[in-house]
């Protein structure tokens, strides 16, 4: 087992493409990823077991944001773990890739959690409005859900769309990664989604932040959706 110097350096050059990939996961998640993977490597880890601890780290947080009344200190913990959980996520794929123990079961894991966790974060929300919000209308009930449902569509909709355009014949090559594009992505970004539970010991501010988020979530699905049904589109043989 080589040193932690030549670990990162192997991860380094072990690293999914960059693009549609945002500044924030390129340059800070994938990072912190790439130190927590090399820790896993040192401590004879397999990616499935990151990618639990990713849940743990997750979902604890969520447990939290439904359960606990919201006060600074809870907004603190809460995106502490949040970010954590999300660097290791990335760390499984790196430990994936520099092992070669990942596989489909790994992937099948992945993606589970990650689900669970886009359902779970807004359900959360949703119970700590009811439970503590005092909101100034009921309707602000229907934000978690509006923006759940987004968010699913988002990830369910971005899989098919990768999966069916690799098995598609003659599948255009991938397009350079583009530093504007990034840029252009950080809002749709789970890492900057997560910023706004730093807001928690605020709930009026945190319900704010959160309906814009919402709202750029849902222009984002469109312009996805668009996008996606084109590309497929093109792949039809002729």
């Amino acid at each position: 087992m080589g040193s932690t110097g030549t670990v990162l350096r192997e991860l380094r050059g072990a690293q999914k493409s960059a693009k549609g990939v945002s500044l924030y996961s390129r340059y800070v998640n994938r990072p912190a990823g790439r130190v927590l993977a090399a820790g896993a490597y040192r401590a004879g880890l397999t990616p499935n077991q990151v990618t639990l601890v990713s849940a743990l780290f997750t979902y604890a947080a969520l447990a939290a944001v439904a359960l606990a009344e919201p006060s600074w200190t809870l907004a603190l913990l809460v995106y502490a773990a949040l970010a954590i959980g999300f660097a290791f996520d990335s760390a499984d794929g790196q430990l994936a890739r520099l092992t070669g123990r990942g596989g489909p079961d790994g992937e099948w894991l992945d993606h589970v959690v990650d689900c669970g966790k886009l359902v779970l974060v807004h359900t959360a929300v949703l119970i700590s409005f009811y439970r503590f919000g005092e909101l100034p209308s009921d309707a602000w009930l229907l934000l978690p859900l509006g923006f759940q449902l987004a968010a699913v569509v988002t990830f369910c909709a971005g899989l098919l769309r990768e999966k069916l355009g690799k098995a598609a014949a003659g599948a255009p090559a991938a397009a350079p990664a583009s530093q504007l594009r990034a840029f252009a992505l950080l809002p749709a970004d789970y890492g900057v989604f997560c910023l706004v539970f730093l807001l928690l010991g605020a709930p009026g501010a945190f319900r704010a932040g959160y309906a814009v988020l919402a709202v750029v979530h849902t222009l984002f699905l469109a312009a996805f959706l668009t996008k996606w049904f084109r590309e497929l589109r093109a792949l039809r043989p002729g």
